[in-house]
């Protein structure tokens, strides 16, 4: 179990040689996610050695250019390198009629199967879950509709203590795996050895919240309560708090101050305004309200193993 986030994107509105708009890729507990897909993202995966056929699920928080854009382009390129897995795409409604225009009208048939995962729910909802991993949506406050993502690791199987299992000449190999399924043991002589005498407790399942473009709101703290990564917008600083209010961002301290009512462990910012020349500035404010702050920057990892 453990989690690995690559920052191929983290700046707001337009490309431009230095800053690139928003996408992540995210490792957790083995399996991998593409979140959002700005202009460039494959250019940015390319340049950080990520694997094009790691991406089976790609998340997209909304519909704006610079959360999106980049998506036609990564679909269509994949195509072209005769990919064969399918693709999931989890995104707000509409999402599928505009990419499908635009492979319609370039004639650009797919050797893959594609599938779109429409969202459109205003609470939160569970979109993703395998044996390993499950994600949820988490509803934002925006311009357009929106979402974050909640990304859990799901509680691992017990662990065997071989010091305890020793102890009891019954106990063999093909016992194992119902003990870490959290059974007891029966011995003939009819004793029930509790399970918590012969294993340890699972890791803590490891958990990341990427809270993409919205207003300040508190509605969201539930939602990310406790998580071990919080991804949170902060397009500006507090001297363009009212510019935050009309266009319905958030600033680094806004961001700090959700950070520290949700009790994470880190909070990373992101999605800067270009306007702003040191991002430095941006960690200094969010410190005056939480104290583990990161900032995001292209090529970035941040791991956190269990």
């Amino acid at each position: 179990m453990s989690l690995k986030l690559t920052i191929l994107g983290c700046h707001s509105a337009t490309p431009r040689t230095d800053a690139h708009p928003t996408s992540q890729f995210l490792e957790i507990n083995g399996r991998f996610f593409l979140i959002d897909c700005g202009e460039g993202t494959q250019t940015q995966l390319r340049k950080y050695k990520v694997k094009f056929s790691r991406i089976k699920h790609v998340f997209i928080s909304h519909l704006h250019g610079d959360h999106f854009f980049g998506l036609i382009g990564l679909i269509s390129t994949f195509s072209l390198l005769n990919r064969q897995t399918e693709l999931h795409i989890f995104a707000p409604k509409g999402a599928e009629e505009i990419i499908k225009l635009q492979l319609k009208h370039t004639k650009s048939w797919l050797h893959f199967p594609l599938y779109f995962h429409e969202l459109t729910a205003k609470e939160s909802e569970l979109i993703f879950e395998d044996d390993k991993v499950e994600v949820h949506t988490i509803p934002l406050d925006h311009r357009v509709y929106t979402n974050g993502f909640l990304f859990k690791e799901k509680v691992g199987e017990r662990k065997l203590d071989m010091n305890a299992i020793k102890k009891y000449a019954e106990i063999e190999i093909c016992d194992y795996q119902n003990l870490k399924n959290g059974k007891d043991f029966n011995l003939n002589n009819g004793e029930i050895i509790p399970n918590s005498k012969l294993t340890l407790d699972p890791l803590k399942p490891l958990s990341y919240a990427f809270c993409s473009d919205t207003a300040y709101s508190e509605k969201i703290i539930p939602l990310i309560k406790n998580v071990d990564l919080l991804y949170h917008e902060s397009t500006f600083l507090e001297d363009k708090l009212d510019l935050a209010k009309t266009t319905k961002h958030s600033t680094a301290l806004q961001a700090g101050k959700i950070a520290k009512l949700a009790h994470v462990a880190q909070l990373l910012l992101g999605h800067y305004s270009s306007r702003y020349k040191d991002i430095s500035f941006f960690k200094k404010e969010a410190k005056q309200a939480f104290d583990s702050v990161l900032l995001a920057k292209e090529g970035k990892i941040i791991s956190i193993p269990n």
